[in-house]
């Protein structure tokens, strides 16, 4: 029980009627023998027992982030260079930047030929020459998942990127085991280092496309394959009940913006919040890496997928 003697109010003991002042949240807390648990895990979904039991997680803030993957520029269907997003994710405090534009079957989106991806290549590498060892721009894409699971370059283009998201962007409309196959599939190539925005919602527009997403999450968990928390607010996909269960599986995430231009790398703050509704720390999300541990944490995978 509380009473509002102060700002806070004070913590009545049933057995005696005591009043201990509180003059803050954590001081409510503490009263109740409980440490301090954050506003993003008050959803009745285990924090009170987790904070008896003193196991509650460290969560993930901004600070903890090194770097941005997932974002588009003028190559595909972004408003702002290489140069620009780049320069924009420094000016964040940030060390890295993966640029994912799309894959030629995206053709409404600028869609890149393998020929243009060469092209891009050669482009990032004179970016990077020119700002030096404190920043790097990372060679990804965001390759189509085609409808039956495979993707949309062959493993030996897929193998020239540092860094390969693959998402789906066509046939919404399969059936549930379909969609959950195609997935699945798309998770097992062992070029894909993270699956993108996995339900395809758009909040508000779009409901997610009929998966069983357990399973998806499950098999990517088991391929080592991290699955995105697409920061975007009109996805904010995968949310935290779908990250929970990954995480309890022992999946990796990264805290993607798949921002369009210089302006959408702060959508990674709503990233963060989805992020820790999930009970994420740092040491689940891949973009928390510094540089040298993103680029081992690359290699071993694909080195532990046979590639």
């Amino acid at each position: 029980k509380t009473e509002s003697d102060c700002a806070w109010g004070n913590v009545i003991r049933e057995a005696d009627g005591t009043a201990i002042p509180c003059d803050d949240e954590a001081a409510i807390y503490r009263a109740l023998g409980l440490p301090f648990i954050p506003p993003e895990l008050r959803e009745d979904a285990g924090e009170i027992e987790a904070a008896e039991r003193g196991a509650l997680p460290t969560l993930i803030s901004r600070d903890d982030i090194k770097g941005v993957l997932h974002c588009h520029s003028t190559w595909s269907d972004g408003t702002n260079s290489i140069e620009e997003m780049a320069e924009a994710a420094h000016a964040m405090g940030l060390t890295y930047l993966g640029l994912c534009d799309h894959s030629r079957a995206a053709a409404y989106a600028g869609g890149m030929s393998i020929e243009r991806v060469r092209e891009q290549h050669l482009a990032i590498d004179t970016v990077n020459a020119k700002r030096g060892p404190s920043f790097r721009v990372l060679k990804g894409i965001e390759v189509d998942i085609l409808a039956d699971g495979s993707l949309d370059y062959p493993d030996d283009v897929l193998a020239s990127f540092d860094l390969v998201v693959a998402s789906v962007h066509s046939r919404f409309n399969l059936q549930a085991s379909e969609q959950t196959a195609r997935m699945i599939r798309a998770v097992s190539n062992p070029y894909v280092d993270i699956l993108g925005h996995p339900t395809g919602r758009l909040l508000l527009t779009r409901d997610p496309y009929p998966l069983d997403l357990f399973a998806v999450i499950d098999a990517a968990a088991e391929r080592g394959v991290a699955v995105e928390i697409n920061a975007h607010p009109q996805r904010l996909d995968l949310d935290p009940a779908g990250l929970r269960h990954g995480l309890a599986k022992g999946m990796k995430t990264s805290v993607n913006p798949d921002a369009h231009d210089t302006s959408g790398l702060s959508d990674i703050a709503y990233g963060i919040d989805t992020a820790r509704r999930g009970w994420c720390t740092a040491g689940d999300v891949l973009n928390a890496l510094p540089l040298p541990d993103l680029l081992d944490w690359l290699r071993q995978r694909r080195k532990r997928a046979g590639v």
